[in-house]
């Protein structure tokens, strides 16, 4: 693996490589994506942990469960991509 040039280890008065502030700042989208993928995970769990104890053969709960995951999630996102407040 080649080693990275001397001009992507230098800093500019901050003590960060050009590196290090390139992963600063895609780090927002990196939570934005995480948040994301979470809520979709844990409310289709949920939908599912309802479905089991309430013995349904066809697992809306959890289709409803994921839909509301992707809806927050999207909402969570885009407020974090395009810096606004979505009402």
């Amino acid at each position: 693996m080649p080693e990275p040039e001397d001009r992507d280890r230098r800093d500019e008065g901050d003590g960060r490589s050009n590196l290090a502030r390139g992963y600063q700042a895609s780090a927002p989208y990196i939570a934005a994506s995480t948040q994301l993928v979470g809520a979709v995970g844990v409310f289709a769990f949920l939908g599912w942990l309802v479905d089991k104890k309430l013995g349904h053969e066809t697992p809306w709960v959890l289709v409803i469960g994921a839909v509301l995951g992707m809806v927050g999630g999207f909402i969570s996102f885009f407020k974090t991509v395009l810096g606004k407040k979505v009402s």
